[in-house]
């Protein structure tokens, strides 16, 4: 059994077990994503409007910390004008444990 599941501003396909990265999460311990737009399996597929009733994707924080840096450099042309600057984005792991539908 698979679910689409949306947070941070991303949709993520999950199956139970699967360690992942997702945008910084404030929590720890145990999260619950309520945000579920489909949930399919075992030939069957249930699709929200947007989102799917009474459906939730349980995944334990795992750990925290930064990706890579990523280097962003500006230059003008002829102008002797250059910008460098670097970026680390946050994420949270997480693995999920259990997808649950309809109650």
């Amino acid at each position: 059994m698979y679910a689409i599941i949306e947070t941070g501003g991303k949709q993520y396909r999950v199956v139970s077990g699967q360690t992942m990265a997702v945008e910084k999460l404030e929590s720890e311990g145990e999260v619950v994503f309520d945000k579920v737009l489909a949930v399919g399996g075992d030939g069957n597929m249930v699709t929200g409007n947007p989102y799917v009733e009474k459906a939730s994707v349980t995944a334990e924080v795992i750990s925290a910390g930064k990706t890579g840096k990523v280097l962003v450099f500006k230059q003008k042309q002829r102008k002797g004008h250059r910008k460098l600057r670097g970026h680390r984005q946050p994420y949270t792991e997480v693995r999920i444990k259990e997808i649950k539908i309809g109650g």
